[in-house]
């Protein structure tokens, strides 16, 4: 696409980045080297996510370091050292405990970015009790999908949650014992009680319980194109994975203010938002705030952020905005920027190295890997539009299905479905009560991602698409991401979403769907211009042979564009699982 490498010069860095050869760094590499680095818990009682990510630096030289910074909406600011978070996360343990509730027990949280949600999910783990985040706009039947299908215990909710969409679904959860509400004085019933009330007279030490690594930790439910929301399952061994991309792919050092945005309804929010930080002794900044430009811009420079982990929605959407970022905010504190949820088209790359200064690193994974599985890497040169290259410790492959439940490989630049080799720390262990389908995840020792993707001869990936996304035209199989990055190299365009939509001689044809940025129109001799643009960049047989002018693209909360949403909506076909839908 005639994007050229971006290099960099390790000798500029403000700190020296943790990997600057990767190939000695992976041939060195061993999960139980990170094992040991680790601390357990005392007397050999296992591991706990919350005991390395909060006890073990509050009972020592970190107790009073700054953990988590968090920035109301409306101008409050509340922050907490490593002690307050052990001392307040104990509490909530010790609520949990109190009500009965007990290792292996569901807790779910519907809440936005409020303080409470990460104590209760550090209190959560630390009762050895299973963390379930829920996005807070979810409407009440996926919440209540998710809770029946999860076997939820408690939930943890606000006062205007519970009334607008929990109250309601009471009696039809009959195993949910406890909703404890974060912002109410008193209690509501025998079984909606006041988190406050509870919080006050709990005690602030607790012991955590021996945890075996593999006991359930952290439950994240995920959505299929079709059929219920799957909940993927992870143990408390995700840890060396949370702890090895942080060092690795975030690059984070002791000094290091960290901001992620994503919520913690999705598994970026868990993983990066509170987790792995946390397991390195940094700080986070939590905004409870919705997406604002001029105001993201103000946290990275009033905060100081060095590492910034964000969405491509957002960095579309900054892309969009009519800000000169760096004449108009001093964001010199920044050092490192990476993006998840979807890949990051070549031009948002370019785009951050022009206009922040500094490129922006796209990675990959999965809610089922439970943290970053492929990346672009601090000191490692950036190849725009690509995936990066593996962790270490991870073995990826593009592999072709074949007979009897086998795979094969696939040559170099060959199309194929992205694979991993299993049995990874943070691996997901199972879909809950569906074995069958988790069975089907896996052929001859790999995890299948259900993505396509190439490998190129030095050993970079390349996202090519969702296996049912795929666009097969006149012979030709078509990547819809692809097609994407290039409408989006044309000065008019912010959005692009991609089809195939059938056509009886050729199968299908490639469908575009475009926002535009704003100052322009959707005319029709723009229409007919991106058409030509198109033909020009991509060839006939590839390029889009309609476009659609849209004010909004559908996507999950977590900047996923939703294609096959794009595609039930224009064959007038069933909209399937929409509970992810951003406006839903």
């Amino acid at each position: 696409m005639g994007w050229n490498p971006i290099r960099k010069d390790v000798a500029v860095f403000p700190v020296s980045p943790h990997m600057q050869d990767y190939e000695a760094t992976c041939a060195g590499f061993s999960w139980e080297d990170v094992r040991r680095e680790l601390a357990g818990l005392p007397g050999g009682a296992g591991l706990n996510i919350a005991h390395e990510a909060v006890d073990r630096h509050a009972a020592g030289a970190l107790r009073d370091r700054l953990a988590m910074r968090w920035l109301g909406k409306n101008g409050a600011v509340r922050d907490f050292t490593y002690g307050d978070l052990a001392r307040e996360s104990s509490r909530f343990a010790s609520v949990l405990k109190g009500l009965g509730i007990a290792q292996g027990d569901r807790v779910f949280a519907l809440a936005g970015r409020i303080p409470e949600l990460y104590l209760a999910a550090l209190g959560t783990l630390k009762n050895g009790s299973v963390f379930c985040p829920l996005f807070s706009a979810f409407g009440p039947e996926p919440i209540r999908q998710r809770l029946e299908r999860g076997d939820g215990r408690v939930l943890v909710t606000t006062v205007r949650l519970y009334e607008k969409k929990i109250a309601q679904l009471l009696n039809t959860l009959p195993q949910l014992n406890r909703v404890l509400l974060t912002d109410a004085a008193e209690d509501l019933s025998d079984s909606v009680l006041s988190l406050p009330r509870l919080m006050a007279t709990a005690a602030s030490d607790f012991t955590i319980p021996p945890t075996d690594p593999e006991d359930m930790a952290l439950l994240h439910f995920t959505s299929g194109t079709t059929g219920m929301p799957k909940g993927a399952v992870h143990v408390h061994d995700a840890v060396l994975t949370h702890f090895t991309t942080g060092r690795y792919v975030l690059d984070f050092h002791p000094d290091d203010i960290f901001w992620c945005t994503a919520d913690p309804g999705w598994v970026t929010g868990t993983s990066y938002g509170i987790i792995a930080p946390l397991v390195h002794g940094i700080t986070s900044i939590i905004d409870e705030a919705d997406f604002d430009a001029e105001r993201w811009y103000r946290i990275l420079e009033k905060q100081r952020v060095t590492v910034w982990y964000t969405a491509p929605t957002a960095v579309r959407m900054l892309m969009r905005a009519a800000i000169e970022p760096r004449r108009q905010f001093d964001l010199s504190a920044l050092r490192l920027i990476h993006s998840v949820g979807e890949p990051l088209n070549p031009e948002a790359v370019v785009w951050g190295a022009q206009t922040l200064g500094l490129p922006i690193h796209d990675n990959w994974w999965q809610t089922e890997t439970g943290g970053i599985m492929i990346a672009n890497y601090a000191a490692l040169e950036i190849r725009p539009g690509s995936m990066g290259r593996p962790l270490p410790g991870i073995e990826a492959a593009v592999v072709r299905r074949g007979g009897e439940g086998g795979v094969e490989l696939a040559g170099t630049d060959e199309d194929g479905e992205l694979a991993l080799r299993s049995g990874w720390p943070s691996m997901f262990r199972g879909y809950l009560h569906d074995e069958e389908r988790y069975r089907k995840c896996f052929a001859g020792g790999w995890y299948l991602t259900g993505d396509l993707a190439r490998r190129d001869r030095d050993g970079w990936f390349w996202f090519v698409g969702r296996a049912d996304d795929i666009i097969k035209t006149a012979g030709h199989m078509v990547g819809p991401f692809e097609v994407e990055s290039v409408l989006m190299e044309y000065p008019a365009v912010a959005e692009a979403g991609v089809i195939g939509v059938p056509e009886p001689i050729i199968g299908e044809i490639v469908k575009a769907f475009i926002v535009l940025k704003d100052g322009f129109e959707g005319t029709e001799a723009l229409r007919l211009e991106l058409i030509g643009f198109g033909r020009s960049k991509l060839g006939s047989a590839v390029a889009p042979k309609e476009i659609v002018f849209l004010d909004t693209l559908p996507k999950t909360r977590s900047g996923k564009i939703m294609r096959r949403l794009l595609k039930a909506r224009e064959l007038g076909l069933p909209e399937g699982d929409t509970s992810t839908l951003e406006s839903a």
